[in-house]
């Protein structure tokens, strides 16, 4: 059974994006392999787009006889019944049911993180989460902090229809084109390419297409390509160029209508956007359940726990670009683990761990790479079993879910 707190289909797709928000990895490297995008469809779908092909895959699957919509989970505890582990599940409304296992799939983008600085703003201030149409900055000064995709976007959107716009990072940024060559930019990366391959190719081409983002008045990257999320957009570049957005360094405090920036500057706005990303947190396991540092879950496997027996999060990494291909791949794993753990006594993450795998290290993704981790995964997941035997033998099967 599945359990979905909204009335209907599409996560974000459907409440979670503003209305002029496109996707920013390509049709291609966003359709889920078994399901592929109507032809039809544009490089970059918008919104409305992917709401309405993740509806479809649900009709086409069948899937939503199996939701139970407008139902919250609130808690989730091992208990041990009958000597075996089981996960009891406490709803919204006050009941509760007990179930071989918990699947945590609650994603990533709705735990608003906050910029915290001194002083108070006397105007309206909002996180991008809770923007939805331009007509929320139509003739406003409009500050946006934040330097991902969705700050770049409010930024242009401020551009467009507000008085003014304003942006303020706290770092320096990669700003890449969304295309390049007329090519969304994220299919020229191919699956053979290493990470340092993949990075030179990068830094070659915005050399070229782009230049020094100095040039911008933006501040240099501080780290390397790929070490955190990208920002994919083609218009930040382009409004600051035709003076319709004014960069900024970071936020040092607030002033009533004033706001001022750490090199001295003072600018009064009517509207700030804190477009300053999400809390990694699922709220019905806690943290002594599934620890979890930063945005990275710390599972094996990045989804399996060493002390419980069908206990799964899957899907709180981020793709670096792309997340279509490895979805359903990476579902099939999952699927073959449940009934792998189902032969073995031990956590399989404890028999992982035994082995001397690692916990994940960051919540990035590369697509290509994880692909070709999923395909070892399945071809070694047999062998665990006769793994358990070996490395586990002077452990006893927990007789506790503690």
């Amino acid at each position: 059974m599945q359990f979905e707190r909204a009335s209907e289909l599409g996560g974000n797709w459907r409440d979670g994006v503003y209305e002029t928000a496109h996707i920013i990895s390509s049709r291609r490297t966003t359709e889920f392999t078994d399901y592929p995008m109507p032809a039809d469809y544009p490089d970059f779908p918008s919104a409305a787009q992917m709401l309405a092909y993740l509806q479809e895959y649900a009709r086409h699957y069948d899937l939503a006889p199996q939701i139970a919509f407008e139902t919250s989970v609130s808690d989730a505890r091992p208990v041990v019944r009958g000597g075996e582990e089981r996960w009891e599940l406490a709803f919204g409304d006050g009941t509760r049911g007990v179930y071989k296992g918990v699947i945590a799939c609650i994603g990533h983008h709705w735990d608003r993180r906050w910029p915290s600085y001194p002083g108070t703003f006397a105007g309206e201030l909002m996180h991008s989460k809770d923007y939805r149409t331009p007509e929320q900055l139509r003739g406003k000064r409009v500050l946006t902090i934040g330097g991902g995709n969705s700050a770049c976007d409010i930024a242009s959107e401020a551009a467009r229809v507000g008085a003014s716009s304003h942006i303020s990072n706290r770092r320096g940024y990669w700003f890449l084109p969304k295309t390049l060559f007329g090519v969304p930019l994220v299919e020229l990366i191919r699956p053979w390419m290493p990470l340092w391959l993949q990075r030179i190719f990068l830094r070659t081409a915005l050399a070229v297409s782009v230049g020094d983002y100095q040039r911008y008045g933006l501040q240099k990257p501080d780290h390397a390509i790929f070490e955190h999320h990208p920002t994919l957009n083609s218009e930040l570049l382009h409004y600051i160029k035709h003076g319709r957005i004014t960069p900024h360094p970071d936020v040092a405090r607030y002033d009533g209508d004033f706001v001022e920036f750490v090199d001295g500057k003072r600018e009064r706005f009517d509207v700030i956007v804190a477009a300053t990303g999400f809390h990694q947190t699922i709220p019905f396991l806690s943290a002594d359940l599934v620890p979890i540092e930063g945005p990275i879950v710390k599972l094996y496997g990045s989804m399996m726990s060493d002390r419980f027996r069908n206990m799964y999060v899957f899907g709180w990494s981020q793709a670096r670009y792309g997340f279509g291909p490895i979805v359903s791949p990476g579902a099939d794993l999952l699927a073959e683990v449940i009934l792998a753990q189902a032969r073995m006594r031990h956590p399989i993450g404890a028999v992982l761990k035994k082995m001397g795998a690692k916990l994940p290290r960051t919540h990035l993704v590369d697509p290509h790479a994880a692909i070709r981790q999923i395909r070892r995964a399945r071809k070694r997941l047999p062998m665990l079993a006769k793994m358990e035997k070996v490395v586990m033998r002077d452990r006893p099967a927990p007789g506790t879910a503690a």
